[in-house]
């Protein structure tokens, strides 16, 4: 019995190289994108990172145009769509009276159905599947190296400023009332850096999951783990745990059951998110029925 279980949990990773590869991609994505989601479920901007995600569609597919599938000419495009949206809607959200929910949704349909006919011009079905689905069993060595480099940039950057979101979540006018080197960071400025990185890793991503999913792995492993612990540091381990368990199991259904790869790792993040929902010692269903014991005098 344990070497049929040994044999089904390891030999599609020690076999096969692809396996392998797509394990330390998501693995990567997943540690460097938990503590981002966790920032933008307790900021309530969990919507905005599926608006991010569409943003560099349409980037991506201009550099698809130009280059074909160059992974330099898409993460570059990727990159500048996405800073592009993320700054116009909120200028615009700033300099009129629409509020920046809406404004990112007119952004996140606009470049959607751009992204999508941009694809189009050039490529196949195929193209705009691999596009808005990703690959994640095509993951190469270049995109494995994006990845570990987007990884080793996130982490400091977002220590950096971990301090000052905490802040500035608990009281948005601590820090501009600071003075020195530290009372320019507001909130406003706090938030560009996060949305930016919050880019660069759905760019990263792209190959793996496309645009329709990469954010799943930023922000399911997030929505889970609020259930199991109130310590923000906690949470961003545990989500960062739940991502590389969601990963790993996903990836060994995708072998074994012959399923698409992408979409099983999302849905067994999913899996992760309803037994929270249910057994999470944080309100969770479970929990909030469970009778109270009272203390008795």
């Amino acid at each position: 019995m344990l070497d049929l279980a040994g044999h089904w949990l390891l030999s599609p990773f020690a076999d096969f190289a692809f396996m392998r590869r797509a394990l330390v991609g998501c693995v990567l994505l997943g540690f460097s994108t938990a503590p981002l989601g966790v920032f933008l479920m307790l900021r309530r901007m969990s919507l905005t990172g599926d608006v991010m995600a569409h943003a560099i569609l349409p980037g991506a597919a201009i550099g698809y145009l130009l280059a074909g599938l160059s992974l330099p000419a898409m993460t570059l495009g990727g990159l500048v769509a996405g800073a592009v949206v993320a700054g116009a809607s909120g200028l615009v959200s700033r300099a009129t009276a629409l509020r920046e929910d809406a404004s990112l949704a007119a952004f996140y349909l606009v470049s959607l159905a751009l992204g999508v006919l941009l694809v189009s011009l050039k490529g196949t079905s195929v193209d705009l599947m691999r596009f808005l689905f990703g690959n994640v069993l095509a993951l190469d060595a270049p995109a494995l190296a994006l990845m570990a480099g987007v990884a080793a940039l996130t982490v400091p950057v977002f220590l950096l400023v971990y301090r000052g979101l905490v802040a500035d979540g608990v009281d948005p006018g601590f820090l501009p009332s600071l003075s020195g080197s530290r009372g320019h960071l507001t909130g406003s400025v706090l938030q560009l850096v996060l949305l930016m990185l919050v880019v660069l890793n759905l760019v990263a991503g792209f190959q793996a999951f496309g645009t329709l999913l990469v954010v799943g792995v930023m922000m399911l492993p997030a929505v889970s783990a609020r259930f199991w612990s109130r310590s923000l540091p906690r949470l961003i381990v545990i989500a960062a745990l739940m991502s590389a368990g969601a990963s790993s199991v996903g990836l060994l259904l995708s072998y074994h059951l012959d399923l698409a790869a992408g979409p099983a790792v999302i849905l067994v993040a999913g899996g992760f998110y309803a037994m929270s929902v249910v057994a999470g010692p944080v309100h969770g269903l479970l929990t909030r029925r469970a009778p109270r014991r009272h203390r008795t005098a």
